[in-house]
C-alpha cells in the first residue's frame, strides 16, 4: 500500500507540474488535459503555407530552441495551417494552440497568429514533454509598443535587430524608435546631410548624463553614430519579418539642438552659429514652476518658412523608408523662453491671432500635421499636443500619466497608453542602491498593474500601448536588456492578456522561468523583484520586500552576509555607531539576491 501511495503521489506531482505551463502574455484561455507529448529535438514540420520570410523567421528560431533544450533524439511534429473559414473569436493576431499525441498544432487566421503561437510554443520547452492541453489566445489590444531612445546613446543595427528578436519573443508588435534629439539626429537625411556630419556626434562621456561637465575647448565630437538609409531598410525588413512595426520619431519643434547645431538657420536665435550638440553637461534645461527653461536655444523656430521646408523634405525621406503609417512628431518639453524674445514670433502671434506660446506650438504643429498627412502618413505625438488646441486629426501619446490620453479619448482622438508612472522602464526598478541614479522609481509589481484602458474611457479610442526606455543612463545594450527585462514581461502580459488573467504570485513564478531561459539565451535582466527596498522610519529599519518567499539576510558589522547572516524578522532599530547596512535575499536557501550596500548616514538622511 505505502508503495502504491508512492507512486501515485509521483504521478500527481508529475501531472501537477504541467498544471498550468508558465506563458507570458497569459493566454486567454489554456486548458490542460492528462497526457504528456515526449520531444525530440528534430522539428518535422507539416504545412502546405508559403514559407514566407517571417514564417522561415519563426521555424528557424524554434529550431534553434528545440536543439539547445531537448537532448532526446527523434522527430517533434509541428503542423501550422491557416483556417479556411476565419474564426471570428480569434481575430487577426490570435492563434489556436493543440498539443497531442500526434503533435503540436498550431492554427491561426493570419500568418502572425501562427507567428504567435510558435512564440508561446518557444516557452514550453523547459522539460523533456509538453503536457497536452489546448490554448485558444489573442490580444486585448493592437498596439503593444516597445520605445528605444537611441539619441541619447547610440544602438548599432545589429543591436536594435537583437531587441526586435527579443519583444516579438513576447508579441510586442511595435519598435517605437526616438530617432532625434539634442544629443545626436540617428537617421540619414540626403537633403540635409550635415544632420549626421555633425549632428550625429557629441563628447564621450561616463557617469551620470545631465550633471556631467562642460566639454572642454577642443574635446572631440566623435562619440555616436547614425543609421544610413540602408540601414533602416534593413530594420525595417527585419522587423516586418518579426510581426513588428517600426514608428519613427523625429522630436520636434524642442528637443531639436541635434538640427539646430547642423543648421542654425533653422533657429531664431543668433548664438546658434556657436552651438554644440548636447553631450549631458549640466544646466542645459532647467524644470521650474513656470514651465521650462533652456539654457540654449533647441527649438525650432515656428516663423521661419525654411523651418518648413526642412521639414517637409526630411518626413518625406522618412516617409519613404517606414512603411508603418505613422510619423511621430515629439512635441514634448519644448522650452519657449527664446520665443518669448523673438520679434518674429511675435508679429506671427499678433497676424495669427494667437494669444500665448502653447498657442504657437499649436499652430506649429498644425502645420507639420499637414505635411504628415501630404506623405501619406497619421501625426502621433506626445501629449504636450492637446496644449494650445490640438491638430485635427492627431493621434496622442500619453506619457505625463493617463491623464493626456483620457483627455484626448474624450475629444475623439486615439490615443496610445504609455503613462511614466506605469511603463516607463528607465525609472529605478529595484533598491536604488543597486541601480544608476534616476529621478523616478518603478518596481515590476506597479508596472503588472497597468491598464491600457483607463476606467471611463471609451476604448474605442485607445489604439494600445507601450512602455518607454529614455537611454541618459543607458550607455550599452546589456544595459538595455537589463532595463527592460523583466519589467518588459509585465507590460506584454498588461497589453495582450484580459485584465481577469493577471495573477501577481503567478506571474512571478512564470517571471523565474524566463529568468532561466534568459540565462539560457544569454540576455541581459535585473533581479531586482528579490531585493527589497529599505527604508528607516520612526527611528527603526524596514525592509519591503516586492515578492513573498524571501528570506532577507542581513549585517550591520561591516561583513558581507550570508545564509547564516542575521534573518530580517521585524523592524529594527540600528546599532549607534553602525556604518554600513547590507542586506541579500535568499529563496529556498538559494541565493536569488546581489548583496546590497548602503551606508547607515545615507539611510537615516533618507
Amino acid at each position: 500500500m505505502r508503495s502504491m501511495i508512492i507512486i501515485l503521489l509521483a504521478m500527481f506531482l508529475h501531472m501537477s507540474s504541467y498544471a498550468q505551463p508558465k506563458i507570458i502574455p497569459e493566454p486567454v484561455s489554456m486548458v490542460v488535459q492528462s497526457g504528456t507529448l515526449p520531444l525530440g529535438n528534430n522539428v518535422i514540420w507539416a504545412t502546405d503555407i508559403k514559407n514566407t520570410a517571417a514564417l522561415s523567421v519563426a521555424k528557424t528560431q524554434l529550431e534553434a530552441d528545440f536543439r539547445k533544450a531537448v537532448s532526446a533524439n527523434g522527430g517533434t511534429r509541428i503542423s501550422l495551417t491557416l483556417f479556411k473559414k476565419q474564426d471570428n473569436t480569434i481575430g487577426t493576431e490570435g492563434y489556436l494552440l493543440v498539443i497531442d499525441k500526434e503533435g503540436i498544432h498550431i492554427s491561426a487566421n493570419k500568418e502572425n497568429g501562427l507567428f504567435y503561437g510558435l512564440q508561446t510554443v518557444r516557452q514550453l520547452l523547459v522539460a523533456p514533454s509538453v503536457p497536452f492541453l489546448t490554448i485558444r489566445d489573442y490580444p486585448v489590444v493592437g498596439w503593444r509598443g516597445m520605445m528605444l531612445d537611441v539619441a541619447r546613446h547610440f544602438f548599432t543595427k545589429a543591436e536594435v535587430m537583437r531587441y526586435i528578436d527579443q519583444i516579438a519573443a513576447y508579441k510586442f508588435n511595435v519598435l517605437h524608435l526616438h530617432l532625434t534629439d539634442d544629443g545626436g539626429w540617428r537617421i540619414e537625411i540626403k537633403s540635409y546631410p550635415k544632420l549626421t556630419e555633425v549632428g550625429a556626434w557629441g563628447v564621450e562621456k561616463y557617469g551620470y548624463y545631465g550633471d556631467f561637465s562642460p566639454a572642454e575647448s577642443g574635446a572631440k565630437y566623435n562619440y555616436g553614430g547614425f543609421y544610413t538609409q540602408q540601414d533602416i531598410k534593413d530594420i525595417v525588413q527585419y522587423a516586418k519579418a518579426h510581426f513588428v512595426d517600426v514608428l519613427p520619431e523625429i522630436d520636434i519643434p524642442g528637443h531639436s539642438m541635434a538640427a539646430v547645431v547642423a543648421y542654425p538657420e533653422l533657429s531664431g536665435t543668433k548664438e546658434a552659429t556657436g552651438y554644440k550638440v548636447y553631450s549631458g553637461e549640466k544646466g542645459f534645461m532647467d524644470w521650474t514652476d513656470h514651465g521650462i527653461v533652456a539654457k540654449y536655444d533647441n527649438t525650432l523656430n515656428p516663423a521661419k518658412q525654411e523651418v518648413y521646408t526642412f521639414i517637409d523634405k526630411v518626413f518625406g525621406e522618412v516617409a519613404g523608408l517606414f512603411p508603418f503609417g505613422y510619423i511621430h512628431v515629439g512635441g514634448d518639453e519644448c522650452a519657449k523662453n527664446y520665443w518669448q524674445k523673438d520679434p518674429n514670433i511675435t508679429a506671427l502671434m499678433q497676424k495669427e491671432k494667437l494669444k500665448n506660446y502653447e498657442e504657437v506650438q499649436a499652430y506649429f504643429e498644425k502645420k507639420v500635421e499637414a505635411i504628415v498627412i501630404a506623405k501619406g502618413k497619421k501625426l502621433i505625438g506626445w501629449d504636450e499636443l492637446l496644449e494650445g488646441g490640438v491638430a485635427p486629426n492627431a493621434t496622442i501619446m500619453s506619457w505625463r500619466g493617463e491623464k493626456g490620453g483620457i483627455e484626448a479619448a474624450n475629444l475623439k482622438h486615439q490615443v496610445v497608453m504609455t503613462p511614466n508612472n506605469y511603463v516607463y522602464i528607465d525609472y529605478v526598478q529595484g533598491n536604488k542602491y543597486l541601480e544608476s541614479k534616476v529621478y523616478e522609481s518603478l518596481r515590476m509589481k506597479k508596472v503588472y498593474a497597468f491598464n491600457p484602458v483607463p476606467a471611463g474611457v471609451d476604448a474605442q479610442y485607445v489604439l494600445g500601448g507601450q512602455a518607454n526606455l529614455w537611454t541618459e543612463q543607458v550607455y550599452n545594450f546589456s544595459k538595455v536588456e537589463y532595463m527592460t527585462w523583466p519589467r518588459g514581461l509585465a507590460v506584454a502580459e498588461c497589453l495582450w492578456s484580459p485584465a481577469s488573467k493577471k495573477d501577481w504570485p503567478n506571474f512571478v513564478e512564470k517571471v523565474e522561468q524566463q529568468m532561466r531561459l534568459m540565462d539560457r539565451d544569454t540576455v541581459s535582466y535585473a533581479p531586482s523583484m528579490y531585493e527589497p527596498d529599505v527604508t528607516v522610519q520612526e527611528g527603526l529599519c524596514t525592509f519591503v520586500p516586492e515578492i513573498e518567499g524571501l528570506e532577507m539576510h542581513y549585517s550591520v558589522d561591516n561583513s558581507f552576509p550570508d545564509v547564516k547572516s542575521l534573518v530580517y524578522k521585524q523592524p529594527f532599530a540600528l546599532p549607534e555607531d553602525a556604518v554600513m547596512l547590507r542586506v541579500v535575499s535568499y529563496k529556498n536557501g538559494r541565493q536569488v539576491g546581489r548583496i546590497i550596500s548602503i551606508p547607515v548616514a545615507e539611510l537615516k538622511k533618507s
